[in-house]
């Protein structure tokens, strides 16, 4: 019962909070000029428009999976009391991005186009 109680006081502390920081912060109409971008008639000598590499978007995200999944796994060997259900959920779970590496390895997604 007292955990249910911590739990949503936390919960409406939180949403107070936010919601007082948000209407401390609102930015004022005249302050949204002072963020658009300067323009003093020069051309710009490069493009304002940097190109984007699809292939590292991609390797990051690939990274950040098996990241989080190892972050996820880390814990497996100081819990030594898993049930057969569970050890079949861990490796069900590594043989699915198993699956899913080889299959963008597969696919070609993980070689590096220039």
């Amino acid at each position: 019962m007292v955990f249910l109680f911590v739990l949503i006081f936390s919960f409406l502390l939180s949403g107070i909070i936010l919601f007082v920081g948000g209407l401390i912060s609102k930015k004022m109409e005249e302050e949204k000029e002072k963020g658009s971008v300067y323009e003093c008639g020069f051309e710009s000598s490069k493009s304002a428009r940097v190109p984007f590499s699809l292939q590292f978007f991609l390797i990051g995200v690939i990274f950040l999976i098996f990241d989080v999944e190892i972050v996820l796994m880390m814990p497996v060997p100081l819990v030594f009391w898993l049930s057969s259900g569970e050890v079949f959920l861990l490796f069900f779970f590594v043989i699915l991005l198993l699956v899913g590496l080889f299959f963008e390895w597969w696919n070609g997604a993980l070689e590096w186009r220039v």
